[in-house]
């Protein structure tokens, strides 16, 4: 992964987009904080399918009954 400021990803973007392209990241920074990611982009993105985990998850039939006493008292302390 390479870093670089605004100014220098304003300067010498087509050489970025070059790295990029051969699966380089570039993380994009203003004033040392972090602001963008360059990163390849994805020409086939992952296949999903409608109902694909049904029957995976379950949920129970007093899901959003309160909470006891005792442990809402856990979350006050």
């Amino acid at each position: 992964m390479t870093a670089v400021n605004v100014h220098q990803a304003k300067t010498h973007l087509s050489r970025l987009l070059e790295r990029v392209a051969t699966g380089e990241e570039v993380v994009i920074a203003k004033a040392g904080r972090p602001v963008a990611r360059l990163v390849p982009y994805d020409v086939h993105p992952a296949h999903r399918t409608a109902g694909q985990d049904v029957g995976m998850v379950v949920i129970a039939e007093d899901f959003d009954a309160p909470l006891p006493e005792e442990l809402l008292a856990e979350f006050e302390s």
